[in-house]
């Protein structure tokens, strides 16, 4: 598994993640961790799962959408968003989704295929975190977040496109 950075540093990485094709005779040795289901596991395996584990959050493929737990989304303290490949952007419009539609304020992570080129523009579009792929070097991609020092466009952190103010 990768290393998890935010846009500032290395950090712990206290969740454990569940891959699908697992099933739920796992949970029993998950003792108490914390741990992030697929979104598969929500509708038949949660309430199994929510007994061995301290805190749940969920990870969405790139071909799920956010509309099967869009009235729970509060109850994820972290909601992973997966990149199976670093040439699929659709979770770059569910992150902004995330934050702008939803107001979600929680932790969004990439992971799956996520590279030194991708950190600035998923930071712009909500992601909190990021579970580099193994072979990417940390001090690099801490780098990355300095690419740019403003945005044309509108992003979630910035949300007035550089010519707006340039014609004010």
């Amino acid at each position: 598994m990768g290393i998890l950075i935010n846009s500032h540093e290395r950090i712990r990485d206290d969740w454990t993640l569940i891959n699908a094709a697992s099933g739920p005779d796992v949970f029993p040795a998950l003792n108490q961790r914390k741990v992030l289901l697929p979104l598969a596991f929500l509708e038949d395996d949660e309430a199994e799962a929510r007994r061995y584990v301290s805190e749940v959050g969920v990870w969405l493929d790139s071909s799920e959408t956010l509309e099967a737990i869009a009235e729970r989304l509060n109850d994820f303290p972290v909601i992973a968003l997966n990149f199976p490949s670093f040439a699929d952007g659709r979770h770059y419009s569910t992150a902004r989704e995330l934050r702008q539609t939803y107001g979600y304020q929680g932790e969004i992570r990439a992971i799956g295929d996520v590279l030194r080129d991708q950190l600035c523009f998923l930071k712009r579009c909500g992601f909190s975190t990021f579970l580099l792929r193994s072979d990417q070097e940390v001090e690099e991609c801490l780098r990355a977040f300095d690419d740019f020092s403003y945005s044309y466009t509108a992003t979630v952190e910035q949300s007035e496109p550089l010519f707006t103010k340039r014609s004010a």
